[in-house]
C-alpha cells in the first residue's frame, strides 16, 4: 500500500472521529439537555482517547496524537455538558 493512501485513509478517519462527537455536542448545547447522553459510554470513551494520545506520545505517532487530542477535546466537551445540563435545567 502507498504512503499516499495511507495517508488518505488515516486523514479521514482522523476527520470521522472528530466530527463524529459535533452533533452531539451542538444538540445539547442548543437544547441544554443531556438526560438522554450516557454517562457511562462518554466517560469510557474520553478515557480511550486520552489512551491513544498517551499512546502517540509515547511511539512518536503524531497523527495519532493529534488526531487523537482533537477527539479528545469534542468528547470532553459533551462528557461536561453532561454533568452540566444532565437534568435537562436550561438555567445550569
Amino acid at each position: 500500500m502507498s504512503d499516499l493512501i495511507a495517508n488518505i485513509v488515516g486523514s479521514a478517519a482522523a476527520v470521522c472521529s472528530v466530527t463524529s462527537f459535533a452533533p452531539q455536542a451542538l444538540k445539547i448545547w442548543k437544547e441544554r439537555d443531556a438526560s438522554s447522553v450516557s454517562l457511562r459510554t462518554y466517560s469510557l470513551t474520553v478515557t480511550c482517547f486520552a489512551l491513544w494520545v498517551v499512546y502517540g506520545v509515547m511511539t512518536q505517532a503524531w497523527p495519532v496524537t493529534v488526531a487523537n487530542s482533537c477527539a479528545l477535546v469534542m468528547a470532553s466537551w459533551v462528557l461536561v455538558m453532561k454533568w452540566r445540563f444532565r437534568d435537562g435545567d436550561p438555567a445550569a
